[in-house]
């Protein structure tokens, strides 16, 4: 345990002695680590606090009397966290052996400390302690920047923007990279839609369903492949369980937006079958209607998503097994207005079903665990034009499985782990594309160690990814050159190291070499995309993108201040972008060609939450990332600007208020035929309060933007030249925990 660790748990390891003093309660259960969270002014306890234990990946919320129960695979001893929005987390060592209830009496504190990631380690380690900048939304905090889309959601944090085609189609954007340079995952697995194959093309993800949000910024493509040269995202639903609850687990959410008309709602809930199986069930809806804009409503912007999904397990000492199944479904539409687009706009259609199995299996030899996935996904994506007229059809199936061991001490390793994964996939085209229906195989094996040499951790790892996308037909006559099947083999590796200089101070830095297969989009495009209001020219002869990224980075976590500098450097060989000819296609659609050159990206991130005085605090994030052709020194389309946001709130134990500015400065470095747009500053306001009702914590938040009405544009808005953003708007949402 670090210094910093053993400081955070004193409270918890004071109020675990005095419980255990105080009082000889045995646990109801054998196999569990049971307790009590109460508040250490008052020792009323506490409802909704998150209680995690990292080894055996199993979690509770306790209930009204702050009673919780964790189940466990062996009695020995595990590191138990307990994070509750107001309050400091708990961290500390609990040995379940004793089968005694635990007594955790949690401070008051507006600021918690790093939540625990899972994302892109083979370790869960708080935030502080991960070697690659990271956001982490859960809890209380996701709901408070929960939106619509996940992208939305996610817009606050350093590095990330928000790149639009109407407010449906919202495009994540970390450190100027989007499409399929960053990985979209649900649990650890990749969703398998068509976002990253154009502007319109929404994210097969409602986040209103998420347990947590994990962004990692940077190259993570030891453990996820050739799609995470710019990042990665997983929303965590634990859509097959893990653990068995004690209890009926779960959450209920309401929300609605005045800017749109929208209204939604979901509900998760986990029940016990048995002592061994658990089934999860999920329903969530969400509609909205056109956006308003300070300059009138764009029209045909309106959203009708319905998902649902269903898993269970067989949870043992062994570890568990089990499937899931989702389905999600997403009306939307696309505005008019641009050049050779339709003036009523253009309307989408799409499904996803996902079937997937996953097991995790604890040997207790040489690994300690093994964990193994496998998966099918369907998706259908149709674009329609008025009346009701096919335009694009976009069909795709994957088919993947993945086997990851990892393992505890092992020589000089303090923890790691190989795996391997492979994945078949169809693509299916229709309507006027004639890009050729194709094939893409691909295979991977990997291997990721660490070095603990405390106070300093070291990283490593090495992957080998080869990938075939074959056309169902050749053509060496094609117009955009020799349609044939294209192969691709490439390494990756990484190097990190983190240092902890102080009790406070920690600082690290990483490098790595990782690279990405152009698409069969990028390859063989032909044809008018529809809603994209573009004619896509492919280019069969695209070689691989290879990226080398280096990030430089110190970190602060104290009791009453957080804070994070990095700086990085992104150079791209081969990176593949629609370049706009400035020429219209015989359809009158402008025309893309797909082309590859060197780039370089480059910028900074930095974010720092601080106690001032007493429950208010302060937050301020910004970042910035310059993008240019490396050969000419031209900047790259469709970069963000310098932009950020500055907070101040007041956050005493059961309620909050924060009054926030969003600013961006003017974006003039613009690719050909790309327009600049000026910087902005938009004023928010945002109000929550927290409330036990019949032993179940209920939240409730109010969230006020734009409440200037300014009319600005956002630079990566395709939207931009026709409307402004979204004018004034209220958000309202309700949350029951249980």
């Amino acid at each position: 345990m670090t210094l910093r660790q053993l400081a955070g748990s004193i409270p918890a390891v004071l109020a675990m002695a005095l419980g255990a003093v105080g009082s000889s309660a045995q646990v109801e259960h054998e196999g569990e680590i049971e307790g009590v969270v109460r508040d250490a002014d008052s020792s009323q306890p506490l409802a909704g606090a998150v209680v995690s234990i990292d080894a055996a990946a199993g979690m509770a919320v306790s209930h009204g009397d702050g009673t919780f129960h964790v189940p466990v695979p062996d009695l020995r001893t595990y590191t138990v966290r307990v994070e509750r929005l107001g309050y400091r987390t708990v961290s500390l060592e609990v040995d379940a052996s004793r089968e005694e209830v635990v007594l955790i009496e949690m401070e008051a504190n507006p600021i918690s400390l790093p939540p625990v990631v899972v994302t892109g380690s083979l370790v869960a380690r708080a935030a502080n302690e991960v070697l690659r900048p990271t956001s982490v939304f859960a809890g209380e905090e996701l709901q408070r920047r929960l939106a619509g889309t996940l992208a939305e959601t996610l817009a606050s944090e350093p590095g990330l923007a928000v790149s639009t085609m109407g407010p449906a189609s919202a495009h994540p954007v970390i450190r100027g990279l989007s499409g399929d340079r960053i990985l979209m995952l649900e649990d650890g697995e990749r969703v398998g839609d068509q976002f990253a194959s154009g502007p319109d093309h929404a994210t097969a993800i409602d986040p209103s369903s998420a347990r947590r949000i994990e962004v990692i910024r940077g190259p993570g493509a030891i453990l996820y492949g050739s799609n995470a040269l710019g990042g990665v995202i997983n929303v965590v639903r634990d859509d097959v369980p893990s653990s068995v609850p004690h209890h009926l687990t779960g959450a209920f959410t309401l929300q609605g937006q005045s800017v749109s008309n929208a209204a939604g709602g979901s509900l998760h809930a986990t029940y016990a079958v048995t002592d061994h199986i658990p089934v999860r069930l999920e329903l969530s809806r969400r509609t909205s209607g056109d956006l308003k804009t300070p300059a009138g409503t764009l029209h045909n912007t309106s959203t009708d998503v319905w998902e649902l999904s269903g898993g269970t397990s067989w949870v043992d000492d062994w570890g568990h097994a089990g499937a899931t199944f989702r389905y999600y479904d997403n009306d939307y539409g696309i505005p008019g207005g641009f050049v050779g687009g339709h003036e009523a706009g253009v309307r989408v259609e799409m499904e996803r079903t996902a079937t997937r199995f996953r097991s995790l299996v604890r040997p207790g030899r040489i690994f300690e665990t093994i964990e193994v996935d496998a998966g099918h996904t369907w998706y259908q994506h149709k674009e329609i034009e008025p009346p009701d007229i096919l335009g694009t059809l976009f069909e795709r199936q994957t088919v993947s499985g993945e086997i990851l061991a990892r393992h505890a001490g092992w020589g000089p390793f303090s923890s790691g782990g190989v795996g391997t994964r492979g994945a078949w996939e169809s693509f299916g085209f229709g309507g006027g594309l004639y890009t050729p229906n194709s094939t893409h195989t691909s295979f991977a094996a990997f291997a990721l160690e660490e070095i603990d040499l405390n106070p300093i951790r070291l990283e490593a790892g090495l992957r080998y990814d080869w990938a075939r996308v074959r056309p169902h037909r050749e053509d060496p006559s094609s117009d955009i050159g020799h349609i044939r099947a294209r192969s691709f083999g490439a390494a990756s590796g990484s190097l990190g190291v983190l240092a902890q200089l102080t009790r406070n101070f920690t600082t690290g830095a990483s490098v790595a070499r990782a690279f990405r297969t152009p698409t069969v989009n990028e390859l063989f495009s032909e044809g008018p995309h529809l809603a994209a209001y573009a004619f896509e020219v492919g280019n069969p002869s695209l070689d691989t993108e290879r990226g080398t990224g280096i990030d430089v980075f110190i970190r602060y976590t104290g009791d009453r201040l957080n804070a994070e500098m990095t700086v990085f450097r992104n150079a791209i060989s081969g990176y593949v972008f629609p370049l706009e000819t400035g020429e219209l296609s015989r359809v009158r659609l402008p025309i893309f060609q797909f082309h590859g050159e060197d780039a370089v990206l480059a910028g900074f991130e930095s974010a720092l939450e601080w106690a001032a005085v007493g429950d208010f605090t302060v937050e301020a994030v910004a970042s910035y990332v310059r993008g240019r052709i490396e050969a000419t020194d031209e900047p790259l389309p469709l970069i963000p600007p310098l932009q950020g946001r500055f907070a101040i709130g007041y956050a005493p134990r059961d309620w909050f208020v924060e009054a926030e500015t969003r600013v961006a400065a003017r974006q003039d470095r613009t690719g050909p035929f790309e327009s600049a747009t000026d910087g902005y500053a938009v004023f928010d306001l945002s109000a929550g309060i927290r409330i036990t009702v019949r032993g179940r914590l209920n939240v409730i938040t109010v969230r006020g933007e734009n409440l200037g009405n300014a009319e600005y544009r956002d630079h990566l808005s395709r939207v931009k030249e026709i409307m402004p953003e979204a004018g004034r708007s209220i958000s309202v949402a309700y949350r029951v925990i249980f």
